[in-house]
């Protein structure tokens, strides 16, 4: 593709933004600085692995963020979890926060193979309540390894006691 051509794409989108933003309520273009630093309550990371690095996690912290909820796969990374974590920024990792997805296929998959068909207050129902099993998994052993409030460290013990438990169940190890 040539340059001209690349220029003039570029544009457009900048273009398509620019309306965007001036047709939708509490829109902001962000131009030559990266979204995570527009001041915000809550920054919901979803795209990209890394995509929180460490200079975001400090601009996050500098514009008064209070917590941080991954919806992909990884996109904070340890040194940006480590400065959130130090400013009292609460973080959510994607392995806990993100299995609404994996969750909904579940029930899914359940519905089916018992040829039952749910309204969605019943599916809302055993999401929301799949959910808090999952915070309060991650919370309780969090707390039992003396890391209170440490939702990354519980998620990660309680995934690796569930699979360390399958694996003795099988004869693994």
């Amino acid at each position: 593709m040539d340059l001209a051509l690349l220029r003039e794409l570029k544009e457009e989108r900048r273009a398509r933004l620019d309306d965007y933003v001036r047709h939708v309520p509490h829109a902001v273009a962000v131009s030559g600085r990266t979204v995570w630093e527009v001041p915000c309550d809550l920054a919901l990371p979803c795209a990209t692995q890394n995509e929180i690095g460490g200079a975001e996690a400090a601009a996050l912290e500098a514009g008064g963020c209070v917590a941080v909820v991954e919806g992909a796969n990884m996109p904070t990374t340890p040194e940006a979890v480590r400065i959130l974590g130090r400013a009292g920024v609460r973080f959510a990792p994607g392995k806990a926060a993100n299995a609404g997805g994996v969750a909904v296929s579940a029930l899914e998959m359940q519905q089916n193979a018992s040829r039952d068909s749910w309204t969605f207050a019943q599916s809302e129902q055993r999401l929301r309540e799949t959910m808090r099993d999952i915070h309060g998994r991650c919370w309780t052993t969090a707390e039992e390894y003396g890391l209170p409030g440490d939702y990354v460290a519980g998620a990660n013990i309680h995934g690796f006691r569930r699979v360390a438990e399958a694996m003795l169940a099988h004869g693994l190890v």
